[in-house]
């Protein structure tokens, strides 16, 4: 077997990696050449950047493809760019549009993987023959027998697995991930440098890709113009308190910028209720949840969920809890947790584990 798995020699292993221009792909696509693999380098063209800003001639997006195509060169591998930018505004931009416009909290970059990366992308590499696909996600892809699991990453502070938990059995069985168990972000910028890569010292990217410096209203009303409308901030009483201009300025579990005075008890958005337009305010206590629903779940393993108590994760940076995942068919979940939660999301996902090993998860729907 050789490092991915694979009875053959490692030269006459396939290998598609798919290069977005920065140092954790550089560095995957550099490690499997020098491995002896046949590498193919794919980036993807996914939005027009110079667009989303209104300003010609921004160069964020192709500066990194530009940078992918660089790597590939130093490292004498083929590299394509394909343009999947009408795919990605169907299934990622527009959705994040229409999440927001829902009174939801959506998270595109699981929506990427699940619809653009995990599938078309990786049908692309299938078509080209290659044995498996290759990304820079911090998790661990352990076999056990015949089957694939997916594990949180040894460095735990850049561990991806809740942004992948749409990943399904076939998507796994296909996938690698050589960076999961890396102790930290610095060993792969050493291996970066080592390579004389000219990423090795190229930053993390913060923001959402097409969502520039955060300002994701901005990108909503220029997906949907005029879809934004003005409401009623109520107390979770039928007190009406003020106005907004807005729901999607407003997030579960938001206390400051409320644009409300007067009070006395410091208050947090309840609730987005989006048929109404109405964003609901309350006291701490009131943002607590004990259970919610869940859709469009994906299960690696579902028998887990019947066999004992979980953990699972509300939000990316969220530390875990205790809890009961009943699967009620159809996609869809009921979620019981050992302790109650605040800032219970809908859009976002919970994601549920057992021990390191992620078993699954679905889009929260209700509390």
């Amino acid at each position: 077997m050789n490092s991915l798995g694979f009875d053959k020699l490692e030269k006459e292993t396939r290998v598609v990696v798919a290069m977005s221009g920065g140092v954790d792909s550089s560095a995957v696509a550099a490690l499997l050449t020098e491995q002896g693999y046949e590498v193919i380098g794919i980036t993807l063209q996914l939005y027009d950047h110079g667009e989303m800003v209104n300003k010609k001639g921004a160069c964020c997006a192709g500066q990194d493809i530009h940078d992918a195509r660089r790597v590939a060169e130093s490292l004498s591998i083929p590299h394509y760019v394909l343009n999947y930018e009408n795919r990605f505004k169907q299934s990622v931009m527009d959705d994040f549009a229409d999440s927001y416009l829902a009174g939801e909290t959506p998270i595109p970059c699981v929506k990427c993987n699940q619809s653009v990366k995990f599938k078309d992308l990786l049908q692309t590499a299938r078509e080209l023959g290659a044995d498996c696909m290759a990304t820079g996600h911090y998790v661990q892809r352990m076999q056990q027998e015949s089957r694939a699991q997916m594990h949180r990453a040894a460095d735990l502070t850049r561990d991806q697995s809740y942004f992948l938990f749409a990943t399904t059995q076939e998507q796994l069985d296909f996938l690698r991930f050589p960076l999961g168990h890396l102790k930290s972000k610095e060993e792969t910028r050493a291996l970066a440098a080592r390579f004389g890569l000219t990423v090795a010292d190229k930053p993390d990217s913060q923001d959402i890709c097409f969502v520039p410096s955060g300002g994701y209203a901005k990108v909503v009303e220029k997906l949907r113009p005029g879809a934004l409308e003005p409401g009623e901030i109520v107390h979770v009483d039928g007190r009406v308190l003020g106005r907004h201009d807005g729901i999607i300025n407003y997030t579960v579990g938001q206390r400051k910028g409320l644009g409300i005075g007067g009070t006395v008890e410091p208050l947090f958005v309840v609730k987005l209720d989006a048929a109404k337009k109405q964003v609901i305010v309350g006291a701490k206590e009131d943002l607590l949840v004990r259970q919610f629903t869940l859709r469009e779940c994906n299960w690696l393993d579902a028998q887990q969920l019947k066999e004992k108590e979980v953990m699972v994760k509300l939000r990316s940076m969220h530390p875990g809890v205790k809890a009961r995942v009943h699967d009620v068919g159809g996609g869809r979940a009921l979620v019981e947790l050992a302790e109650p939660q605040a800032a219970v999301s809908p859009g976002q996902a919970c994601v549920a584990y057992d021990g390191d090993r992620m078993i699954g998860g679905g889009w929260i729907t209700a509390a």
